[in-house]
């Protein structure tokens, strides 16, 4: 008798239920495609990020129940961004670090929590994906993806698969590219300056689609770049990943060729 599928439940984040669906569909895709029976509770809401890094520690609190409720089914949890799916594997452990039943649950939750990318590499051992994408990439690492999930290699790995895909590193693919949730809207000049930065780098490359793991970073250089005039096309890996990249228009509507 064959074992149970893994239940997974997905968290879909914010940006990407408001600006870009396509990616919660992909995640879906990747997931199912794995093996996986995937779920995306209904009374889901945000992370609970902005509140937390705002120093709104009670709604911030208010938000984390409302995710520990709707995860506590699940096998696994699984993120499309490694901003969120930082925030619940370490920064729900900080909120509830006085309140000794919710930090139980927490500690639960973060244990279960992956970034997709991650979960697809680490926990399920996927080797390869059947995809193709005829174009040159190159791949920037969100902060919190990189620093608090340790996600560097694997969608690399992942990339190097697909069929048709070129990848270039990108210099400076570790610094931020200035987005930093509400850094940008607290520092425009400086966050302004440091996606600036990011363009010229991405635009050295001379890749034609730019690829990462969060949307804020995703939506944030982006613009810069349509700003700038630089025929970039912009995706979350996981559409490359999952194969439905040419459903879609880039993120921000840069044309740059086929897809």
């Amino acid at each position: 008798m064959p074992a149970p599928p893994i239940r997974v439940g997905l968290f879909v984040t914010c940006l990407v239920d408001l600006f870009r669906p396509s990616v919660g569909f992909a995640a879906v895709k990747l997931l199912e495609a794995a093996g996986c029976a995937v779920d995306v509770p209904p009374t889901q809401t945000c992370c609970g990020q902005p509140a937390y890094n705002s120093g709104d520690r009670a709604d911030a609190k208010a938000i984390a129940r409302q995710v520990l409720d709707a995860f506590e089914a699940f096998d696994y949890v699984v993120v499309p961004s490694g901003s969120c799916g930082g925030m619940i594997r370490q920064h729900y452990l900080e909120l509830f670090a006085d309140e000794s039943a919710l930090l139980r649950r927490a500690q639960h939750l973060a244990e279960r929590t992956y970034e997709l990318v991650s979960f697809l590499a680490d926990v399920l051992k996927l080797e390869r994906v059947e995809a193709r994408y005829d174009g040159v990439a190159t791949y920037h690492d969100s902060c919190s993806g990189l620093r608090e999930l340790g996600v560097k290699e694997q969608p690399r790995k992942l990339l190097r698969s697909v069929a048709g895909l070129r990848l270039e590193e990108l210099p400076g693919a570790e610094i931020c590219c200035g987005f930093g949730g509400t850094f940008c809207v607290k520092y425009p000049e400086i966050s302004d300056r440091m996606v600036a930065d990011k363009a010229a780098d991405i635009a050295a490359t001379g890749a034609d689609t730019l690829l990462a793991g969060d949307m804020g970073c995703l939506l944030n250089m982006a613009g810069k770049l349509t700003r700038l005039g630089k025929p970039v096309r912009v995706r979350h890996v996981a559409e490359v990943l999952a194969g439905v990249a040419g459903e879609t228009p880039p993120i921000g509507g840069a044309a740059a060729g086929r897809s």
